[in-house]
Parts: C-alpha cells; sequence; structure tokens
C-alpha cells in the first residue's frame, strides 16, 4: 500500500531523525538516492559527459538539488546551478563549485543558456512548504525548462503544486520524474497535482519508524485489495454471498438499470432484487435478476440497496434510505438529498457523486470542486456522515466524520487504477452494482468503495487495451480483473 503524509507530519518525523543523526545526514540521504535516479534516468554510461542544470530555490529541496548535482559533477557530468531565491544552500554551493560545478545567479547572469543544452533538469525550485504557484519571477525560466528536450526531475514535488491538497493555483513546473523523500505527500496522488507530478520514485531516507500507523492517504494495491474482496465457502448461499437491492431506471434510461445490476452480478452478489420501471430490460439482459413492481420494502431480504442511476423522477431513495441495512445513492439518487436524512440512518451510507454532483450538493461550482477534490470528498463525508466516493481523473474515497477520515478508521483512499476511456456513459452504474454487491458481501463501506473503485478501473484498462470502450465492456472484463487481482493469494 502507498501512503502519503502532510507536510507537517513529514517535518515532525524530519526533524525527530535529525535529532538522533549528526547534522546535514539527512540531507545527504535524501541527495544520494536523487543522484542515483538521475544516473538511472540518465542511463548507463551516459552520466559521463551528460549536461544537468539544477534549478535552486531558497529552500531545503535546492539543497538537495545542489548536493545531488555534486555527485553527479563528480562523476562527469557537466553541472551548472541556476539560482532562482534570494539565497542558497550554502554548503550545497560550496561542494558543487568544488566538484567543478558552475553557478548561475538569475539575477544577474543568463539562466536560459543552461537550460537549452541540458540533458536533464533537476526543479529545486520550492519545497513542500511551498504555496500558490511559482513566483513570476521563476515562471520564465520553468518554462524554459519545460520547453527543453531535458527530463525534468522534480525534487520531492513538483515545484508550484500544493504538497498537502494537490492543488496548483498558479502556474507549475511539468516533471516528467518526481523524486520524493521519506513518504509520498497527499499532493503527488491528487489531481490536478498528480498529473504534473510524472513518474513517482520514493527514496527511503529513514523516515518509517517516525512516521504515524495511520496515514493521511492511502492507495491500495493489488495485495490489499485481494485480502479485503469476499471468498465464498463451500457452504455458501446465495445469501450468505450478500443479496443486493437495486432501485434505478426509468422509462427514459432502462440502460442504467441493467448496467447497475450487471456490475452487482459480475461483482459476486449471490443475488440481484430489481425494483422499477425497467424490468423488462433487465429480465431481457439477465434472466437471473429476481424482479419486483415495488415498494422496495416489499420486495424481500436484501443485505444492502443502491438506489439512484438512471432513475430520473422516479421514487425510490426515501424509501431505500429508510431501511436498516447499508444503502449506496448515486446519480439521480444524489440530487436535493437531504444531509440531515442520511446523517439520521442507523446503517452506513455510501454516496458516490462526480464532480458535478458533488458541486450541486455542496453548493458549490464543479470547478471547485476538480481543484480541490480532498477538500471536497471530506467536506461531503463531514456533511453527509456518510463515506463518500468522489469519482473522477482521481477517485478518492473518505470515510464518515472528521476531516481526515479517521473515524472510519484510516486515512482518505485514492484509487490508482483507471484510464481515461473510462469517462464514458454508464460506467457509473457499473460501478454502483459493483460497490454494491460488496456492501451486500459484508464490507466496511470504505472498503466496498475502494475495492469496486480498484476494480473498476482495473476492468477498465483490461478492456481499453488503450482505446475506447463502453460501459458494458467494463462490466464483462470485471471477472478478468478480480482473477487478476487475487491470483497472488
Amino acid at each position: 500500500m502507498r501512503t502519503a503524509h502532510r507536510v507537517e507530519t513529514v517535518r515532525a518525523a524530519e526533524a525527530a531523525l535529525m535529532a538522533r543523526l549528526p547534522e546535514g545526514a539527512l540531507m545527504q540521504r535524501a541527495a544520494a538516492g536523487l543522484a542515483a535516479a538521475c544516473c538511472s534516468l540518465l542511463g548507463k554510461g551516459r552520466v559521463y559527459g551528460a549536461r544537468v542544470a539544477l534549478l535552486v530555490g531558497s529552500g531545503d529541496n535546492g539543497g538537495d538539488a545542489l548536493y545531488a548535482g555534486t555527485r553527479l559533477a563528480r562523476r562527469g557530468a557537466g553541472v551548472t546551478a541556476v539560482l532562482l531565491g534570494d539565497r542558497a544552500h550554502e554548503g550545497g554551493l560550496a561542494a558543487l563549485r568544488a566538484a567543478g560545478g558552475r553557478v548561475v545567479d538569475s539575477a544577474h547572469d543568463d539562466p536560459f543558456e543552461p537550460l537549452a543544452a541540458a540533458d536533464l533538469v533537476l526543479d529545486g525550485i520550492t519545497g513542500i512548504g511551498g504555496r500558490g504557484g511559482l513566483r513570476p519571477d521563476a515562471v520564465p525560466v520553468a518554462r524554459a525548462a519545460r520547453g527543453s528536450d531535458a527530463v525534468v526531475v522534480a525534487v520531492d514535488l513538483p515545484s508550484g503544486v500544493d504538497a498537502d491538497t494537490g492543488e496548483v493555483a498558479g502556474e507549475a513546473l511539468r516533471a516528467d520524474v518526481t523524486v520524493t523523500f521519506g513518504t509520498y505527500k497527499p499532493g503527488l496522488l491528487v489531481d490536478p497535482a498528480r498529473s504534473y507530478a510524472g513518474a513517482l520514485r520514493l527514496v527511503d531516507i529513514g523516515l518509517g519508524g517516525e512516521l504515524p500507523g495511520v496515514a493521511d492517504l492511502e492507495a491500495l494495491q493489488h495485495q490489499d485489495v485481494a485480502r479485503l474482496l469476499p471468498v465464498p465457502a463451500a457452504e455458501s448461499d446465495k445469501y450468505r454471498r450478500g443479496v443486493l437491492g437495486v432501485v434505478a431506471g426509468s422509462a427514459r434510461y432502462p440502460g442504467a438499470a441493467v448496467l447497475a445490476v450487471e456490475g452487482a452480478l459480475r461483482g459476486g452478489a449471490g443475488a440481484v432484487r430489481y425494483v422499477g420501471p425497467a424490468a423488462d430490460a433487465v429480465i431481457a439482459a439477465h434472466p437471473e435478476t429476481l424482479v419486483h413492481p415495488g415498494p422496495p420494502d416489499r420486495a424481500g431480504r436484501v443485505q444492502a440497496w443502491v438506489v439512484g442511476p438512471g432513475l430520473g423522477d422516479e421514487p425510490g431513495v426515501t424509501e431505500v434510505l429508510a431501511s436498516d441495512v447499508p444503502v449506496l445513492v448515486d446519480a439521480d439518487g444524489l440530487r436535493g438529498l437531504d444531509p440531515a436524512l442520511v446523517r439520521a440512518r442507523s446503517a452506513p451510507t455510501v454516496l458516490t457523486p462526480h464532480a458535478g454532483e458533488a458541486a450541486a450538493l455542496l453548493g458549490a461550482t464543479r470547478e471547485e470542486v476538480e481543484a480541490g477534490r480532498l477538500a471536497a470528498v471530506r467536506e461531503l463525508a463531514a456533511r453527509f456522515g456518510a463515506t463518500v466516493l468522489l469519482k473522477g481523473s482521481t477517485t478518492l474515497v473518505c470515510g464518515p466524520g472528521t476531516e481526515a477520515g479517521r473515524a472510519a478508521g484510516g486515512a482518505v483512499r485514492v484509487n490508482p487504477t483507471g484510464t481515461g476511456w473510462l469517462a464514458t456513459a454508464g460506467s457509473g452504474d457499473v460501478l454502483s452494482g459493483l460497490a454494491g454487491s460488496l456492501l451486500a458481501a459484508g464490507l466496511r463501506p470504505v472498503d466496498a468503495a475502494s475495492c469496486a473503485a480498484y476494480l473498476h478501473g482495473l476492468a477498465a484498462r483490461r478492456a481499453s487495451g488503450g482505446g475506447p470502450v463502453t460501459a458494458g465492456d467494463v462490466a464483462g472484463a470485471l471477472g478478468g480483473a478480480w482473477r487478476d487481482v487475487t491470483s497472488g493469494l
């Protein structure tokens, strides 16, 4: 599992470790890992004679860049440091000069010449405490670096992005690779900042023992999901597997009901009970479905409900929320949803909005939600007392309660799977059914939502193969994605 920690947590851990180490040892560890990553990016035998430009700001990231540049210069690289702050790390500057490196002060010299010829650029302009984008005087240099043919490597995180939130409030330098130290930072895993980070490499500098047991953000991997997924025993029946109720579809959108039911069936539900006006379409596509004319409370025994996909103005949301089993609310079910009604429930609730739906629930704009995804998912979870799966380029899952979701027993989860081709009609309906089936199987809401997002994204990659994909294709690939995840058990 990948874990990420906020700036204040990282700084506290670094301070505790530095108190036990010789002065400067922690920076040297970071510089050694950074230099090793640069060597691998330049390629075997290509460090000698390579041209490396360091963009050096006033903070510790500038010092990391200078000491890494020193190591590269000792291996025969031509290294030039471009100073962009009002000061630079004195020890790092002295070490670089002693190793034969060159120093250019952007206030007095031409900062663009080293970039035009560079094979690799190290971005050490700002550190994890940076806020609000690059300073105006650094913007032309950053643009020149990005416009060059060099590989751009961010030191700890790209300059101009917010380490804690993933927000990009101004201009930032887009990296090809980010080498981060000790632990991931939330902004490296959450869009829009994630798209600036490129490939991620984590350098172990010994912080592990100083970091808290619960991270601020975490990303599940195959083995984590495999441990959470239900496995039927020999004595299992459909009720032990989990029966999911689905209230979805309308005369205008019968396909939403079909896709939600398919997501549930392919997600391992023992049975699916469907309530709604699209029964004929559902039975035609999935004859194993148990249909009922309604209302939901007369449909029969279920362990969880999904309500909302394609529902239009059909009734059902209030009735389902009155039940005493877990409920997932999606799409049309979210429209005008009353937080008090959700908070009053005795059983868990999962909400699965996309950015537009989240904006409507928060009284914000879609742009505000997309720019501050972590803040949005935390606020929704706290306001509704529900687990929230915020769909989008970065899908986030937050448990109910406190700002960081700790009332649900863990960090906010970020989904690492998926593809841009997943932005297609009906894919969210499949996700709802899949997550609902895992709720019915007894998974905690946070686990059901995050495992569903993981499998859904993995299935989309399998079905897409790099090209367009339909929601039905995604549903059809869920079994293969499940097998991929559990094959290592």
